[in-house]
């Protein structure tokens, strides 16, 4: 086997970092996780994933987590609420019954022209424990945040903030969108998408914005008007995560100074940019347990492709960053670890190189294409005739 004997360093904590290791562990490799959070209850976690059946559930049953994903799963996660931007509710997947085939495109949007079955929605803070308790003990090593490698022997001395380094034979990037170890594979720069986002998460929704958390009935609530979107969702911990989404320049945050931990600020800037907007949504920044994340959203280019290494690759957004609006970023990186997994673990190919080379070729094929449908559904969500548009996708009838 291509890993015998050698040492693999997988760099963050993800749903990507973490599938590989499990199944790097099950074909007895010798893998450590380095995450550079203090342990794993440290970081806010994101929305809800929906697990799509060509590659987040196909990554499961590899790792032989289908049945504890199926337990921890949140029936009424996917259903959506549609509403214009003055709040009136224009379609309610809750009061329809729909099954198998004959449900409409699923809320997630991962595109808005297909036509696919419900898919299973679980708290990422909760799909990221069962990775993590999918591991031996001792895999992940916290409070180790890369700073720098450089080669050595056949493979990389690894430096950590906290002043601790590592010999691997191979490492793999899986630190996400503004990795820190990509640099050392390709120099390509991502390019702005148009669209920023905002990132808000309430705590104790049910007392702190009473009106939204009831509406959303434990499922999804998509707003779309004047060419922005308002969509949040409640968790299974009881907060309330909501994302605007708004076509405005790539340095207008940081040219106007927004201080994202002034929850006052923020309002204004929402009564600003959101000014057509009903008052309803204002209730979105009325708690004092209200945490903001800017999220200006950018992609790599579709031909992106850099030369192989036979000690080195990358993952996830890592390797294939773009927005959300396909649905497709912990979909893509759980494949993305089956894939290299089993590359390293097949005997199939002479040598590392090799064998990293048809993986990296596969990832960047595939990703070219979701990247493809996410930029096709970020502009429909964004035009003029956005809703009308959702809704007839919804609601044929419409």
């Amino acid at each position: 086997m291509l890993l015998q004997n050698k040492h693999v360093a997988i760099i963050g904590s993800g749903m990507g970092g973490l599938m590989l290791a499990r199944l790097l562990q099950l074909q007895n490799s010798i893998v450590k996780v380095y995450e550079r959070d203090l342990n794993s209850e440290v970081r806010v976690q994101g929305s809800p994933l929906d697990l799509h059946e060509d590659s987040g559930l196909i990554a499961m049953k590899q790792a032989d987590l289908l049945n504890e994903f199926y337990k921890n799963i949140r029936p009424n996660a996917s259903k959506a609420r549609i509403v214009d931007q003055n709040f009136n509710l224009k379609f309610d997947e809750h009061a329809i019954s729909k099954t198998g085939s004959e449900k409409i495109s699923d809320s997630s949007l991962d595109s808005l022209q297909d036509i696919s079955k419900p898919r299973p929605e679980i708290d990422r803070s909760v799909l990221r424990k069962i990775l993590l308790n999918s591991l031996s003990p001792d895999s992940i090593v916290w409070n180790s945040q890369f700073t720098a490698m450089e080669k050595e022997n056949e493979g990389w001395r690894v430096h950590f903030k906290n002043g601790t380094t590592f010999y691997a034979d191979l490492v793999i990037a899986a630190d996400g969108a503004n990795s820190k170890v990509r640099p050392y594979i390709s120099a390509e720069k991502p390019i702005y998408s148009g669209i920023t986002m905002i990132e808000g998460t309430i705590y104790n929704a049910k007392e702190n914005a009473p009106h939204l958390f009831e509406f959303s009935k434990g499922g999804k609530v998509l707003a779309l008007g004047k060419e922005q979107t308002i969509m949040y969702g409640t968790k299974g911990d009881g907060s309330l995560m909501f994302l605007l989404s708004s076509k405005i320049p790539e340095n207008w945050i940081s040219e106007n100074d927004l201080d994202f931990k002034n929850n006052q600020k923020i309002f204004e800037w929402f009564k600003e940019v959101y000014q057509d907007w009903n008052s309803e949504w204002d209730e979105l920044f009325k708690s004092s347990e209200l945490y903001f994340i800017p999220r200006p959203q950018y992609y790599f280019p579709f031909n992106q492709s850099w030369e192989t290494q036979e000690n080195v690759t990358m993952i996830g957004d890592a390797a294939h960053r773009m927005p959300p609006f396909a649905g497709k970023g912990a979909n893509l990186a759980l494949l993305d670890a089956v894939e290299l997994a089993d590359c390293l673990t097949n005997n199939e190919f002479p040598d590392m190189k090799t064998a990293i080379s048809y993986f990296e070729k596969r990832m960047l094929e595939r990703a070219a294409i979701a990247l493809e449908n996410t930029l096709k559904n970020g502009e429909q969500l964004h035009a003029e005739n956005a809703l009308e548009k959702l809704l007839s996708i919804f609601n044929p009838t419409i």
